[in-house]
């Protein structure tokens, strides 16, 4: 009797059963009734949110016809600032145009205030208070006509108070972008950059107006055109990277019209007028040209606006059609899980035996073996072919699954061995490019430098651009670096003729963080081939940076060179820390180009690039003990890199 107490006990606290649980169609219609109603649920959340994209698609609709009503605002205030900035440059002509123009600008004002009661309802909170704010910048505009009219205007503050208006109707482009569909909110956001671009091409238009019209640049004038032109590159960019293929060949062509490469030649014209000289450039062509290009832009505009006007009725019908499928989802669904449960009722019984015992010769024997086998072999060897496995017995789906689950494991196994070879390539060939990339953007770097060492003539700032070319040719070897732990070629530094190994020795010292403490104590002559001079230096600079590092900091680094037959030999010296001896056959392992860059330690990355480098060369580098303490490092460079030098040279 007591030996049944824990029985009895483990009965009693049981959880009660739902009811059907007892038999297998109840429980498969347990099992199958609570995804449908998941399933349900979803529906209705799918539905919900087809009608919120219908609601979305009609209000982007009502926002694009009132964004479409602002472009058209935008461009007549444009085009009365630029006529209005050639006026007070001194263009008198632009007289009646700038009266003309104003009654086109308020004409467009009246459109839009008229479309905004039409369409408020339909628009964004944030959409109706940007246009109300601009309002104010608007009404500004009148005090301006005035003192335009008067004569009392100046032409930078007056194109400042256009400018105003002009941004903030552009302002209120960007505010209240339509949510829902992706496409639609990429649509806007095209639209809303192509119209900052477009009033960048406007203000670059009339302020080159009234340059022109002045006929040189005033103080600051050149650098806001700089500015203004950049941010017409950067707001194209953007467009471009939002736009759809059909959008962007039409910007394309905007910018290759006759008009467009004239207006080009009228801004290079104006970029040499940058120190103050007088610009030979008709304001009317300059003028008529910008009014073209900006023309074209504004119809890019609309094409952009109906485009989105487009996708917003298509994305509102297809959401009409989308809630009625999802209702008849519903009901189909329903259909679907009673047959189901019924028939994975029947089949769920079917023998499990089969399955467990492919199971266990997958793991236990055939995955392991696959693996290890791929892992051993060379990564382009071809995977070997998957077995072919019986068909488990029963037709239950789950136990199929189940199957094609573990067949599916056993797959992805094989696969990540391959991919570890591929691994290995692409983290190769990813060093490669970086590599690359970053040494193209030191050597433009090092242009610059130069280019601002030789016009510099104050000598603090000349000392400080200095070091800061000091750093960048650090940089750029670090950048070789790379390309050589990825086993690339060096790019084109390349001497013609031959280079004197002083200078060799000079250019790899330079390229160290503390140079003043290497002392290049015997040199003797010799000339080296001008196509290894970049890779020798390169080899010399890691060499004298290890030494340098592992030296005391008051501890000089000393370089020697002398002929040895028909081979030269280069010494660099320190008196540091020194080695052992299995760390120094590691070292002289590396640098042989025996050891892997993947197995290498981080700290002997060094030694891998100077072991590749010298395999390039054709060239001997060993490590060795240093009389007292630290160690030698010894270069010999084989006959075919050197050239003797004359008596006479080596005098000199």
């Amino acid at each position: 009797m007591t030996g049944n107490v824990p029985t009895i006990l483990r009965s009693t606290l049981r959880a009660p059963a739902l009811p059907g649980w007892s038999s297998i169609r109840g429980r498969m219609a347990i099992v199958l009734a609570v995804p449908t109603c998941l399933l349900l649920a979803l529906i209705g959340i799918g539905a919900a949110d087809r009608a919120a994209d219908w609601s979305a698609a009609r209000a982007t609709e009502a926002h694009v016809g009132v964004l479409l009503r602002v472009q058209d605002l935008v461009r007549e205030v444009q085009r009365e600032r630029g006529l209005t900035s050639g006026l007070l440059g001194g263009a008198e002509e632009y007289r009646d145009d700038v009266r003309a123009q104003r009654g086109r600008t308020d004409e467009a004002r009246e459109a839009l205030r008229a479309a905004l009661s039409e369409e408020s309802g339909e628009l964004p909170r944030a959409a109706v208070s940007a246009l109300d704010t601009a309002e104010a910048p608007l009404a500004a505009l009148t005090r301006t006509r005035v003192d335009v009219d008067a004569g009392t205007a100046g032409r930078a503050a007056t194109l400042t108070t256009y400018t105003k208006a002009v941004t903030a109707l552009i302002d209120a482009e960007s505010a209240g972008t339509p949510d829902g569909d992706r496409r639609i909110a990429q649509g806007v956001q095209a639209l809303q950059a192509l119209a900052r671009a477009t009033e960048a091409v406007a203000l670059e238009r009339g302020s080159l107006n009234g340059v022109f019209a002045a006929g040189r640049f005033r103080s600051g004038e050149y650098l806001d055109f700089t500015e203004i032109r950049a941010t017409r590159v950067a707001a194209l960019d953007q467009f471009r990277q939002l736009a759809t293929r059909d959008e962007e060949p039409a910007l394309d062509d905007t910018f290759a019209t006759a008009a467009a490469r004239r207006v080009t030649g009228y801004e290079q014209q104006a970029e040499r007028g940058a120190d103050g000289s007088a610009l030979a450039v008709a304001p009317a062509r300059w003028w008529a040209d910008m009014t073209t290009l900006v023309d074209d832009l504004h119809d890019v505009q609309k094409q952009v606006g109906d485009d989105v006007g487009v996708r917003a009725e298509e994305t509102g019908g297809a959401a009409t059609r989308q809630l009625v499928g999802f209702l008849a989802l519903g009901g189909l669904i329903l259909a679907v899980a009673t047959a189901l449960a019924v028939f994975s009722a029947r089949s769920i019984t079917r023998p499990l035996g089969a399955l467990a015992d492919e199971a266990d010769a997958v793991a236990g024997a055939r995955l392991p073996a696959v693996v290890r086998h791929i892992q051993q072999a060379d990564p382009d060897t071809p995977l070997p072919e998957e077995p072919q496995t019986p068909r488990p017995p029963g037709s239950a789906r789950e136990i199929s699954r189940l199957a094609a689950a573990l067949r599916n494991v056993e797959r992805t196994a094989v696969d990540l061995a391959a991919e570890q070879a591929v691994l290995r390539r692409n983290s190769t060939e990813s060093l490669a490019s970086l590599g690359r990339r970053n040494q193209t953007l030191l050597n433009r770097q090092l242009g610059l430098i130069t280019t601002l060492e030789s016009q510099e003539l104050d000598p603090d700032a000349l000392s400080e651009l200095f070091e800061l070319d000091h750093l960048a040719t650090r940089m750029r070897r670090n950048a070789e670096s790379l390309l050589v732990l990825a086993g690339e070629e060096s790019p084109a530094r390349i001497w013609r003729g031959t280079v004197a190994v002083h200078e060799v020795v000079q250019s790899a010292v330079s390229e160290v963080e503390q140079y003043r403490r290497v002392a290049v104590a015997g040199v003797e002559p010799c000339r080296v081939r001008g196509h290894c001079v970049a890779e020798l230096s390169h080899l010399l600079a890691e060499l004298v940076e290890n030494a340098l590092m592992f030296s005391p900091p008051k501890q000089p680094v000393e370089v020697y060179g002398w002929r040895d037959g028909g081979e030269y030999c280069l010494a660099v010296l320190d008196r540091g820390i020194g080695m052992t001896a299995e760390r120094m056959a590691e070292a002289n392992a590396l640098l042989s180009a025996r050891g892997s860059f993947l197995k290498a330690p981080t700290r002997f990355l060094g030694h891998h690039v100077v072991g590749a480098l010298a395999a390039r060369l054709g060239a001997h580098v060993e490590l060795r003990p240093t009389g007292g303490s630290g160690v030698t490092a010894y270069v010999a460079l084989p006959s075919s890199l050197v050239q003797e030098v004359s008596t006479a040279a080596a005098a000199r």
